[in-house]
This record gives C-alpha cells, structure tokens and sequence, in this order.
C-alpha cells in the first residue's frame, strides 16, 4: 500500500468526516420532517374518522331510508372534500359501504379488510398505518381507523380512512431537496476552508522535514521558524533546533577532540620514535640511554593515560562504567593524594591548607574517587599561579561529605565556566597551558560524582577557581562489626 503524505490524510479526514456529518443531518432531517407529516395527516385522519364514527353510530340507531341515504351522500361529500377513502365495515370487517375521493359511493357486499387489521382494531380500539388496506387504497397511503360502539359497549363497527396526501410528500420532498442543496453548498466552502487550513498546519511540518534533509546530509547550521502558531508544531521546532544546536556543538567539539588527540599522539609517539631511534643508531650514547628511557617511560604512561579517559568516556556514555562502592575514609585518601604532589607544590612555592574533618567515612568506589580528587588537585596544582594559596575542605553535611578544592590564579573565563564539564572541552586557556588532555578529565570527574549520587559544581571569581561536590557517609558502623 502506498504512502500518503500528511496533507493528504489530514484533508480526507476531514473530508470524510464533513460527508458523514452532512449525511447524518439530512438523514436526521428527512426522518423527522417525514415523521411530523405523517403525524399530522394521523392527526388530521383521526378527526376525520372520529366524526365519520358518530355518524355511523346514529346510523345504527335508525331504521330510516331518507337518514341511511343521507348518511351516504355525506360520507361520500366529506371523501370527495377530504380527498379520502373511506370503508365502513361490520365488526367481522366486511365491508358494508365505501366512498372514493371522486366522491362516488359504493356498497361492497362480500369485500373485507384483512382479518389481522379488523383484530388490531377491535382489541386496542384505533389503527394508524401507512399502506393499502386491500380496497380502493394505494400502498403508499396513509390509513387510520377506529370502532363504533353502541351504548351497551359493544362493537357494531369499523371505520377506516385513507389519504394519499401528495401535498404532504412533496412539502417533504421540496424541503429534503433545499437541505441537500444547502449541505452541497456547504460541504464546497468547507473543503475549500480545510483545504487552506491543512496546507497552512502541514507547511511547518514540511519546512521541518525540509531542514530535516539537510541537517542529514551534515548542515548543521540550519534552522527552523519557532513561532508557528501551534504549540505542539513550536514545540517540535524549538526540539529540532535544540538538536541541532547541540549537535553542531558535538560536531565542533569532535572535530576540536580529533584535532587535539591526534596532536597529544602525535607529539608523544614523535619523541619515543625519536629516542628510540637515536638509541639504535648510536646517535645518543649509552650513558644517556637511562634518561631518555625514563623519558620513553613518561611518554608511555601519558598515553596509556589518555587512552583509559577515552575508554572511560565511552564507558561512561553507554552506561557500562560499573562501580564497586564500599566504605572507606575520605580525608586519608585525600591525604594520600596531596602528599604525591608534594614535588610540584614545593616547585611552585605554594601555601596548601588541608581541612579535614578526621575519619570521615563515605560510601563509593575509592579506585574512581581517588581518579577524581587527584584529577581535581592537578588541575588546581597545574594552573595556580607561582607562591598561590591551594585549600582543600571536606566535611559532613546531613548524610552527605561536602568536599571542596580551591586555588589562586587566573581563574576560569564566563564564557568557558557554563561547558567545563562538556565533553571534549578545552578552555583557550587550558590548551595554551595544558598539552596533555583531550577535554575529558572533567566530563568523567562530573559523572562519576553523579553514578556515586553527588553533586558537583564549580565557581570562578575574584582571581579564585573554586570545585566543589558530595558523596553520601558511610552508614554508621555496628559495635563488632568489621570497618
């Protein structure tokens, strides 16, 4: 089956909702004006029937020709005025005597009416219909009748009327015809209005899909109008361009990742080439082969560790990076970390205040934790400036270690602040200081905070860069219980 456009379902579905609600309301119409009619020509019937009825009755109470011969001319008078039929029967509904809308009068000896007619009149004392009673009637007529009863209550005869009424019909008929030129008229403006209406909602949609086309084939710079005058339509705009926003920054950032990894592999694997070769031809003697092995060595390290961030960041980003917390002391970690830095601090003359709080327990991974607080005080080491101030603080708060890493220096700009957790981000600042990362630290410091169910931030100002986050304590330990 073949596929249809938007524009297209929209307009035949309102196309063939405004049929069926146009045919429904004509069909509604012709049902109750043909009802109405047929109730008013009962209406009028009856009171035809009903008068006929008392005639018949006194009738039945004289023995006079002179009266039955005007009983006659008068039923006859009353069929000729009325355009009816008229049928008097005896209780059994033989016929007895008949008038026909020309006004001529029969007796019918040996006629009657069907026998399930008669019965329905005798028992509930009225009939209406619309049909032939069999005599003098069309199929198409509208027939009422009634019982004569005497005195004591008995049946002593059955009146029937019937009329054609082709006035009736073809007021119903002329009406039917007006509404269904009304409803044609109608249904023509309609379409025409539905017509603009699904061009004016799916032209969104198409300039959508259209910068859809080329955001595919790698315009990232497109755009799509926000105000369309439809919520959901807006809404589905502004998502679009929040894509593609975000994924032209990726894409920047990516092109900004390859072109750093490329050149932190390229200058490592240059300079081990390089040793490595002036080693083999004798270039560098053997007295100096352990320097530049070392040299080798630190080269190698670097980029097993840019390669572990990179393995990690994918980690992190199919949610595959898996955690094994358990209770260990914070403040000792740290410790341990800052001690490892002692060389570099002491290079830079720098004045280093540690507060914290003694055996302050929390619960996570010590082996990504420690990746974290070492991250953060290299950073801080990296970039203070010479004779700075660094200060560490770690202490409970509620249920929660709040620990923060400060440090004198340039700090970090406005603009560059908000994405310092992005991936694949480097400040200007830090690719004209820092040669050795890819603008990953961060990205896997902020998410191994957010696995571990902390929070992280970080502030800039007045010449101090200040990172701060929590981890929850450790539960409260039983007495015997091992730590």
């Amino acid at each position: 089956m073949g596929r249809h456009s938007f524009f297209f379902k929209n307009y035949v579905t309102h196309l063939v909702l405004i049929v069926c609600a146009f045919a429904m309301a004509g069909g509604v119409f012709y049902y109750q004006m043909s009802n109405y009619a047929l109730s008013a020509k009962q209406t009028e019937l009856r009171t035809t029937v009903q008068s006929i009825a008392e005639q018949t009755e006194l009738l039945r109470g004289s023995t006079s020709e002179e009266f039955e011969q005007f009983y006659i001319l008068s039923i006859a008078r009353v069929a000729k005025e009325d355009a009816i039929t008229v049928l008097v029967t005896d209780e059994d509904g033989i016929i007895q005597m008949a008038a026909a809308p020309d006004g001529t009068a029969y007796t019918m000896p040996g006629y009657m009416i069907p026998p399930e007619v008669a019965s329905q009149v005798r028992i509930s004392g009225a009939y209406a219909a619309v049909g032939s009673l069999g005599v003098l009637t069309a199929a198409s007529s509208y027939t009422v009748g009634t019982t004569v009863v005497n005195e004591a209550g008995e049946i002593t005869a059955l009146v029937f009327v019937s009329a054609q009424d082709p006035e009736t019909a073809g007021v119903v008929r002329h009406s039917t015809q007006t509404l269904v030129l009304i409803l044609l008229i109608t249904l023509v403006v309609l379409l025409i209005i539905s017509f603009i209406i699904s061009q004016h909602v799916t032209r969104p949609l198409k300039v959508i899909a259209a910068a859809a086309k080329e955001f595919a084939a790698g315009n990232f710079d497109v755009r799509v109008p926000e105000d369309n005058r439809s919520y959901e339509i807006d809404e589905l705009a502004v998502s679009f361009n929040n894509m593609a926003r975000d994924l032209d920054q990726l894409e920047e950032l990516t092109r900004g990742f390859i072109s750093n990894v490329s050149h932190e592999f390229k200058t490592p694997m240059t300079t081990i080439g390089g040793f490595v070769d002036g080693m083999i031809d004798g270039t560098i003697p053997p007295d100096q082969h352990d320097k530049y092995l070392r040299i080798i060595a630190e080269e190698t390290r670097r980029l097993s560790r840019m390669v572990n961030r990179m393995l990690d960041a994918a980690k992190i980003q199919s949610g595959e990076l898996l955690l094994a917390p358990a209770p260990f002391d914070f403040s000792e970690m740290t410790s341990q970390i800052i001690l490892s830095f002692e060389q570099k601090i002491e290079k830079k003359r720098l004045d280093v205040a540690c507060e914290l709080d003694d055996r302050l327990m929390v619960m996570g991974d010590r082996d990504h934790l420690y990746r974290v607080v070492y991250n953060l005080v290299d950073n801080a080491v990296k970039f203070i400036n010479e004779g700075g101030r660094l200060t560490l603080r770690a202490h409970p708060e509620g249920t929660f270690c709040a620990f923060s890493i400060s440090n004198t220096g340039a700090g970090i700009s406005a603009e560059d602040l908000p994405h310092v957790f992005d991936r694949f981000y480097k400040a200007d600042r830090s690719r004209s200081m820092d040669k050795t990362g890819a603008g990953l630290g961060l990205y896997i410091v902020k998410n191994i905070i957010n696995l571990h169910g902390g929070e992280i931030s970080v502030r800039s100002d007045d010449g101090e860069t200040e990172f701060s986050f929590t981890l929850p304590l450790a539960p409260p330990q039983l007495p015997g219980s091992k730590p």
